[in-house]
């Protein structure tokens, strides 16, 4: 009887119990693995990039100028709620026009709209209303409108607009 609760190379724990935690930690991983692919799947343990900076207000008459998006597209948001794009980046999302997402040029109007400490500004082209809103952030004295460019769960880019100093 006392050969069963001895320490000859094993724990000092009853047979039964040893089986107990090891079943508990196959389950433990039958249980999280399926999870974590599910995560993994849905974009959910690399959180979409946002760009650095904190969320910042901007007055319109600071809005209301030139920006570029680093790829040679520049939007310019005019003081009386117009704008002219040229290869701008942004957020489309128009298959059924042509590529999606692909930088746009055209004309149209522009809003602002101040939320919970943070501006944002929606361009929507004359031609066919398709618009795209952008972010305000200020890193440093660099103030920047942003946007993604598609999805971000499915890994897409950010548009990020800059001042031009033209």
């Amino acid at each position: 009887m006392l050969d069963s609760w001895s320490n000859s190379g094993r724990s000092c724990v009853p047979p039964k119990v040893l089986g107990w935690r090891e079943l508990r930690s196959y389950r433990a991983v039958l249980v999280l693995v399926p999870v974590a692919f599910a995560l993994v799947a849905c974009g959910r343990f690399a959180f979409p990039p946002v760009p650095d900076g904190k969320p910042a207000e901007l007055p319109r008459a600071q809005t209301a100028t030139m920006w570029g998006d680093g790829a040679g597209g520049r939007l310019e948001l005019k003081p009386d709620g117009t704008f002219t794009a040229d290869d701008v980046c942004g957020d489309y999302d128009i298959s059924a026009y042509g590529p999606e997402n692909e930088p746009r040029s055209g004309s149209g109007t522009w809003g602002d709209d101040d939320r919970e400490g943070q501006s944002s500004v929606t361009v929507s082209f004359e031609a066919d209303r398709v618009n795209s809103t952008y972010k305000a952030l200020r890193d440093g004295k660099t103030l920047k409108l942003w946007t993604y460019v598609g999805d971000p769960d499915e890994g897409h880019s950010l548009c990020v607009l800059t001042l031009r100093q033209d």
